[in-house]
C-alpha cells in the first residue's frame, strides 16, 4: 500500500477502510412497504462504488467483469435480461460503453437510469478528428467523490426510506476518496519534478495528470481502446519518449501490451513490469480490487 493509511474496517459489500456502511441500522429495513431494489452497473469501478455506497442494501449486478473494456465490450444475453428487469441503470455516460448504450436507452419506462460519470464536467479529447467528452472521469480521486455523491442521491431517489444510510455511506466513502487523493499528491510530489512524466497505451490518464501534476508527453491510441495506431502516430511517439526520456513507459490490463512495448524497444525505454489499471478494478487476488486499491497500485 505504499504507505498509504487504510484501516481495518470494511464495508459489508466492497471492502473499504472508512468503517462498515449503516445498513444496519435504521427503521426502513425491515419495513414492509420498502421494495428492494435491483440495480444494474456498467463498469467494475462504478459496480465498486455503488457497493460501497448501498452497504448491502440493494442488489447490485455489474456488467462488465474486472479485467475487462467497458470500451469494446460486448452485450451477452443475460446482459439484456438484466438490464429489462432492472430498477436502476447506472452507467459512466460520455460515450464509455458504447456498446451497452443502446441496451440502456431502450430499457423499459421504469427503469431509472443515470451516466453518473457525467457529474463530472469531462475534459475535451481528441477522437478520429473530432472534439469529443473524455470519458475517463475517475482517474481523479476527487472526481470519484463527486460520482460517489451522484450515485447516493442516484439510490436516495429511488429509495427514500434509506435515504439517510446511503447518504451517510456516501460521506464515509469521501472520507475514503479524499484520503486517496491526498496520498497519491504526496507521492507524486515525492518524484522529481523532471521525471513526472507517465506514457501509456491509451489516452486514459488525462484527469489523473491533471489532478497530481504529470506530464503526458504522448499515448499509443487516443481515448478509445478500439483504435489502432498508424505506422505514423507509432514513430512520432518514439520520437517524443527519446525527447523526453522518462524512466520507464506503462501498459495497462485492459490494453494488449504488444504495440507499447515495441515502441519502447525501439525508443531504448524500459517497459515497467506492473501494468497500471485504466478502465477496470482488478480481479480477485490482484491487489487491486476495489476502486481505492487500483489507484494505489
Amino acid at each position: 500500500w505504499g504507505g498509504w493509511g487504510r484501516g481495518d474496517g470494511h464495508g459489508a459489500d466492497g471492502g473499504h477502510a472508512t468503517g462498515s456502511p449503516v445498513a444496519g441500522s435504521g427503521e426502513g429495513i425491515q419495513n414492509p412497504s420498502r421494495q428492494r431494489l435491483n440495480v444494474v452497473v456498467t463498469t467494475s469501478i462504478i459496480e465498486d462504488l455503488a457497493r460501497a455506497v448501498a452497504g448491502g442494501l440493494l442488489d447490485i449486478h455489474g456488467i462488465v467483469k474486472p479485467g475487462d473494456d467497458p470500451h469494446v465490450y460486448e452485450a451477452v444475453p443475460l446482459d439484456t435480461v438484466r438490464i429489462e428487469a432492472a430498477d436502476v441503470v447506472l452507467f459512466n455516460g460520455y460515450n464509455l460503453e458504447a456498446n451497452l448504450l443502446p441496451l440502456i436507452m431502450a430499457c423499459p419506462a421504469k427503469t431509472r437510469r443515470f451516466p453518473v460519470g457525467e457529474s463530472v464536467v469531462a475534459l475535451p479529447s481528441e477522437e478520429k478528428g473530432s472534439t469529443v467528452p473524455d470519458p475517463h472521469v475517475w482517474n481523479d480521486a476527487r472526481n470519484a467523490v463527486s460520482i460517489a455523491r451522484a450515485i447516493a442521491d442516484a439510490f436516495a431517489e429511488c429509495d427514500p426510506l434509506m435515504r439517510h444510510v446511503y447518504l451517510e455511506n456516501a460521506k464515509l466513502l469521501t472520507d475514503e476518496l479524499l484520503s486517496l487523493d491526498s496520498w497519491i499528491r504526496k507521492s507524486i510530489q515525492s518524484i522529481p519534478a523532471k521525471q513526472r512524466l507517465l506514457v501509456t497505451t491509451h489516452d486514459a490518464f488525462q484527469y489523473y495528470a491533471k489532478a497530481y501534476g504529470l506530464t503526458i508527453p504522448g499515448t499509443l491510441i487516443g481515448i478509445n481502446t478500439e483504435e489502432q495506431p498508424s505506422a505514423k502516430t507509432m514513430l512520432n511517439l518514439i520520437a517524443d519518449i527519446r525527447r523526453v526520456r522518462p524512466a520507464a513507459v506503462f501498459f495497462e490490463r485492459t490494453v494488449s501490451p504488444l504495440l507499447i512495448k515495441a515502441v519502447a524497444e525501439e525508443a531504448s525505454v524500459k517497459l515497467c513490469d506492473e501494468s497500471l489499471y485504466s478502465d477496470s478494478v482488478g480481479p480477485k487476488g490482484s491487489g487491486a480490487e476495489t476502486y481505492s486499491e487500483m489507484m494505489v497500485y
